[in-house]
């Protein structure tokens, strides 16, 4: 059975995109939680990921002897053993339009990602209201964010960017959540697809199982101390 190195499902944000696709589309798979407490090389993430990855990284996909890091890779070698399952669009356009749009995000919306990290937990409206005014770059990211998918609706009539669950949505889930947490404003028809995408079985169960954890890192959400 394949084996899924993740980290804590309220902050992992990489985590979250192989473990909704595989949950989503039924692969199964055995999963392995490496609990946050730090990424100094002499801690115990660092150390149990050690001999699995040459990254010291979640997420990492184990097949027998096959380790496959990264996001990207995961993805596209899920799509390859699994082609019954049509985990990219069908048709080669799309297909096309979804990688391009899956790479934008592994690599692209970094303002976003620093000022509104992944914690499903909270609701912080406070911090995205001041990042929306005090940073450029977050509302440059959440402008292009919002064209994007209101382009990609409208093409494929939704409620999915492709109409139904593919990649591309599972890579985009931890963005909804920011999106959800720090409660940054969208136009409607993204605020449908946001609805329409927490109510995936798959990214249902991540967000549920987020909730179940109670297993707050001080490092990953600084605002807490002192409040609890």
């Amino acid at each position: 059975m394949l084996k899924l190195y993740v980290g804590n499902k309220n902050y992992s944000s990489w985590s979250m995109r192989p473990w909704v696709l595989m949950t989503q589309a039924g692969i199964p798979f055995e999963e392995v939680t490496v609990r946050f407490d730090s990424f100094n090389p002499d801690s115990q993430f660092k150390r149990t990921l050690a001999d699995v990855s040459p990254t010291g990284r979640v997420p990492v996909l184990v097949d027998g002897d096959l380790v496959v890091w990264d996001t990207l890779a995961i993805a596209e070698y899920l799509a390859e053993q699994f082609p019954e399952l049509h985990l990219w669009p069908r048709g080669v356009p799309e297909r096309a339009r979804a990688r391009s749009v899956c790479a934008e995000m592994h690599s692209s919306f970094a303002a976003l990602r620093g000022a509104c990290p992944m914690n499903i937990e909270a609701r912080l409206p406070q911090v995205g209201a001041l990042a929306l005014r005090d940073q450029p770059g977050v509302r440059a990211d959440l402008q292009r964010l919002t064209g994007m998918w209101q382009q990609l609706l409208a093409e494929h009539g939704g409620p999915l960017l492709f109409g139904r669950f593919s990649i591309a949505d599972a890579f985009f889930a931890p963005t909804v959540m920011r999106i959800r947490t720090y409660e940054l404003p969208v136009p409607p028809e993204v605020a449908g697809y946001i609805e329409s995408l927490c109510a995936a079985p798959g990214v249902k169960a991540w967000i549920d199982g987020a909730l179940a954890e109670h297993d707050f890192r001080a490092f990953e959400e600084p605002y807490r101390l002192g409040r609890d």
